[in-house]
């Protein structure tokens, strides 16, 4: 198998997972040592194939985030715009951000070292399909959107945190936060995708430039292709997500997640895979 054709499998496993709550990076991290090439993808392939599927959400909620960023804008120079629901949102999205951008550069060593181990993420993929079960069943799911409060959307950039381990899910962790909260699937759904805009885009492109000209398993064209490939699948997989969730629970994800970590977990005990 030639490593553009890894490449193409690991851009499809990023296109397919990166919305859904199973972990993108997960996959990623497990799948890869299987591949013939036989190594971890590493951070950087992850941070920089993630800047395809933020180019999905860009498409995908294109209206949106141009009206939230140009309220805002209006918001820096005019009190009576900071008001306007949609300037509200952008600082939201701001506040929601610092967490993941903090803690990203503070543990960036571990984040690209021993958070990776294998042992983690299954446990990671097992303990968050309980939290996130807990969450879909017990959570009201009566909020929207509008109802977001500042301590709120600090909470969720904690939740979104939590996606620097791989096996937790950027989009899990956030879409928990917001059921525990008492949001709608729907509106914890969107407001995951658009939360992640701004840190997914800045760990890629600072993943990007580190990485520019170093060796590695995946060369640039490889990695561009999956990049392109995971841009085009995510999309797909946005318009049928939110379709989705604003009917069915997360309980097949939840079964997914278990059956996954379980299995790492097999394929550890047998040799099949290495830990780190």
């Amino acid at each position: 198998m030639s490593i553009w054709l890894e490449a193409i499998i690991l851009g499809l496993v990023q296109g397919l997972t990166e919305f859904l709550p199973v972990s993108s990076s997960a996959h990623l991290r497990i799948i890869g040592p299987l591949l013939p090439s036989g190594g971890d993808p590493g951070a950087a392939f992850t941070a920089i194939t993630q800047l395809g599927t933020e180019a999905a959400v860009l498409l995908y909620f294109r209206k949106d985030i141009l009206r939230i960023a140009l309220a805002w804008i209006r918001s820096l120079g005019d009190a009576a715009s900071r008001s306007n629901p949609d300037a509200r949102m952008g600082w939201l999205i701001i506040i929601g951000t610092l967490p993941i951008s903090i803690l990203g550069l503070v543990f960036k060593d571990y984040i690209e070292g021993s958070l990776r181990n294998l042992y983690l993420t299954a446990t990671m993929l097992i303990v968050f399909a309980l939290i996130l079960a807990a969450a879909d069943k017990l959570g009201r799911k009566e909020r929207k959107l509008d109802q977001l409060t500042w301590t709120q959307g600090l909470i969720f950039g904690c939740a979104q945190a939590l996606a620097l381990i791989p096996g937790v899910s950027r989009s899990g962790g956030t879409i928990t936060a917001g059921l525990i909260m008492g949001y709608t699937r729907e509106a914890a759904a969107r407001y995951s995708f658009l939360l992640a805009v701004p840190a997914v885009i800045a760990s890629g492109f600072y993943q990007l430039y580190r990485s520019w000209g170093e060796p590695g398993v995946f060369s640039g064209g490889p990695t561009l292709l999956a990049t392109v490939i995971a841009f085009v699948v995510g999309y797909g997989v946005i318009v049928v997500f939110l379709k989705l969730v604003s009917t069915k629970s997360y309980m097949p994800f939840v079964y997914y997640r278990i059956a996954l970590g379980l299995g790492v977990m097999a394929l550890l005990g047998m040799g099949a895979l290495s830990a780190v």
